[in-house]
């Protein structure tokens, strides 16, 4: 640049566009043109054409490319603003799916524990009603039994993993006496059921028939402690079940 200073050239770039418009809104009559906007226009074009023809091509390049590189700067502003919007729209989304398939999971989950426990509940009750039968088969109903023989009847119908358990409870309840009664709390039976007519959810005859006693005292046992042992070690703890 040898008839102008950097900043001449500067200036000249910065109006470049702008002269050439005002020229052209002179020609065609343009009253902003007029007047005073018309001499800061003039002085511009003065300005512009004292710097050499090539160099004019260079400072109107110069202002198209800083044009540009400005768009091209305001378009990667807006490309990661939208990256950025994406990305949190597709996390939340992410964290909502998580959290659905976990309360799916923790569902299911209980679904199957529910499940479980009646599909247990039934064999329970199912062994106990085999266990009944075979014991009513084994053991007709009597005018009366001896101790050897109610114990023979409950070893025909508990588990013999929870006898000694159920053993332990009627020992202390009512001396393996099927006929065995409170005379204060009215309790009655081997297992002293309390009050003692809901023996009969077990059978009608439960007065009188060993094995209805046993049977719904292990029902009893089992619904409230899941098991004799654990009746007997809540009995141990509180001398009562």
């Amino acid at each position: 640049m040898s008839r102008i200073s950097v900043r001449g050239f500067a200036v000249a770039s910065a109006t470049a566009v702008t002269t050439v418009g005002a020229v052209v809104g002179v020609a065609s009559g343009d009253p902003q043109t007029s007047g005073d906007n018309f001499e800061a226009t003039a002085a511009d074009m003065t300005l512009l054409a004292e710097i050499p023809a090539g160099q004019q091509a260079q400072v109107q390049t110069a202002s198209l490319t800083q044009q540009a590189d400005a768009q091209a700067a305001a378009a990667d502003t807006t490309a990661r603003k939208s990256a950025e919007e994406s990305a949190r729209i597709q996390a939340a989304k992410d964290a909502q799916a998580k959290k659905q398939a976990a309360d799916d999971k923790a569902e299911a989950e209980k679904k199957a524990a529910e499940e479980k426990k009646k599909k247990d509940a039934e064999e329970r009750a199912s062994r106990s009603e085999t266990r009944s039968t075979s014991t009513t088969g084994s053991f007709p109903q009597q005018s009366s039994y001896t101790v050897a023989e109610v114990q023979a009847i409950a070893r025909s119908i508990v588990p013999a993993d929870q006898f000694q358990c159920f053993s332990n409870i009627v020992n202390h309840e009512s001396t393996w006496n099927y006929k065995a009664q409170n005379p204060s709390s009215g309790a009655y039976g081997l297992v002293q059921a309390l009050p003692a007519g809901k023996m009969s959810s077990a059978g009608s005859d439960w007065q009188t028939n060993p094995a209805t006693q046993i049977k719904w005292g292990l029902g009893y046992m089992n619904d409230r402690y899941k098991s004799p042992c654990g009746a007997w070690s809540f009995w141990q703890a509180n001398n009562y079940y």
